[in-house]
């Protein structure tokens, strides 16, 4: 966890009225694992708490995940780097737009990844997610690269307030495909359009400024949570459970269904806010909106296409063309995002961002007795497992807190039946955790 830089000067913007709380303004937990599957830990993440009622004013609390990818240990530097580098820049000016400063920081930092790919050729294109979060006076920030997401609770509601930059999100934003078709669930799921590092320069999405309100939930997590952990669980389990539990039974879930990627999961929970309502917007600029990247990639595999035809392989030909009739769509859709929003160029002429306006998904958040089933299957695998495979386990604790939740369950107490059946499992998977250290030490 990065420690906060020392207090900034007041912001330039008006200093919005905020509790004298405002340190315990919110609450957080952060879990991060290497799954079962990979041999190191490619996710990284920070998280910074304004150290001053100046600096809560000015830039908030900051919040970032990143899903490195690179062989060797290259996607493990390039989210260490972005980690790192995201909140140093945001916090390194003292006043501004926020929108400008967070845009900014994530543009750097990529620019600080590509450089050292450059640098070595093992690092070579190596590149990673970053979601960022501010949690500021006049609402919740996001800026966003890749396919690590964030969410917001409030209340029954999930909201996924970033939009996944995936070659299946992007083929059904254009139209192309419908989602939950046959032809999306084809669509393999961790092709990225868009990441940290490969390029010296990147679109960032920028989102917000939300409002926010006392109880709200956000969420940061990668990928390796997301592909195992549903929606309709993840909602109910962020309503019902203070983040050091949601956050520790989110990566516990993730783990026991196979945990084939690393798994990072922030959990914040606003404790008290003093609403902005009313207050002007943070706005950005807007400039050019051509994908020029992306068109490139297009004209280039149509004319390697035109090429292989002319030569008779025409097999070669048809995946030319095939690219290219992606590429053209991905340009088009992203295209028309950019005009829709805006985008923002920074004085280097090529740093640019896209003011956007989520949320892309919702759903419930409410506790149901579906997931509470899902729940009892988990600790039922559990059980099995245990007895055949010799596992040293004390059910005493957890069988009690399973009667407890069937009777919460019974009379229909499903919010406090949920959360006994995370401490249930949570406390099955610490045993097991600890027995592991043993026979490792042993």
């Amino acid at each position: 966890m990065l420690a906060c830089t020392p207090c900034c000067p007041a912001s330039a913007f008006p200093l919005w009225i905020v509790p004298e709380s405002w340190k315990a303004s919110i609450d957080f937990a952060a879990v991060t694992d290497v799954g079962m599957r990979r041999s190191n830990n490619q996710d990284a993440h920070a998280a910074v708490k304004a150290d001053s009622l100046e600096r809560f004013n000015a830039r908030g609390h900051l919040f970032v995940v990143a899903d490195g990818m690179g062989a060797h240990a290259a996607g493990e530097l390039a989210s260490r780097i972005a980690a790192e580098q995201i909140p140093l820049y945001y916090l390194r000016k003292p006043s501004g737009d926020p929108i400008e400063a967070l845009r900014d920081a994530v543009q750097q930092a990529n620019f600080d990844i590509h450089q050292r790919g450059q640098q070595n050729q093992e690092f070579h294109n190596m590149g990673t997610t970053a979601s960022s979060l501010a949690i500021l006076p006049e609402g919740a920030l996001v800026a966003h690269v890749g396919d690590s997401r964030v969410y917001r609770v409030r209340g029954d509601k999930l909201e996924q307030l970033t939009f996944d930059h995936s070659l299946v999100w992007e083929m059904e934003a254009s139209g192309q495909v419908k989602a939950e078709s046959q032809l999306s669930s084809s669509i393999p799921k961790n092709i990225i359009t868009r990441s940290l590092g490969p390029s010296p320069s990147v679109l960032v999405d920028v989102e917000g400024p939300f409002p926010i309100k006392a109880g709200d939930r956000f969420l940061l997590c990668s990928d390796g949570l997301t592909g195992q952990i549903e929606d309709d669980e993840i909602g109910p389990l962020l309503s019902c459970l203070p983040p050091d539990l949601a956050a520790r039974i989110l990566v516990d879930l993730a783990n026991l269904r196979g945990g084939p990627d690393n798994i990072t999961v922030i959990v914040v929970e606003v404790t008290e806010h003093e609403s902005a309502a009313g207050k002007p917007r943070i706005t950005t600029p807007t400039a050019d909106a051509v994908p020029w990247p992306i068109v490139g990639s297009a004209i280039f595999c149509a004319l390697a296409g035109t090429m292989l035809g002319l030569g008779g392989n025409i097999g070669p030909m048809v995946v030319a063309l095939i690219l290219s009739g992606i590429a053209t769509v991905i340009s088009i859709v992203q295209y028309r995002r950019r005009m829709k929003w805006g985008v923002s160029d920074s004085r280097a002429g090529n740093r640019s961002s896209v003011h956007r306006s989520g949320p892309y998904r919702t759903g419930s958040a409410k506790p149901t007795v579906r997931l509470l089933e899902k729940l009892d299957q988990v600790l039922e695998a559990l059980k099995t497992a245990a007895v055949q495979r010799n596992w040293e386990v004390d059910w005493q604790q957890v069988d009690g807190l399973i009667s407890q939740e069937k009777e919460l369950r019974r009379q229909g107490k499903l919010a406090l039946a949920t959360q006994v059946q995370a401490q249930a499992i949570i406390a099955t998977m610490k045993q097991l955790r600890n027995q592991q250290r043993s026979n490792d030490r042993g």
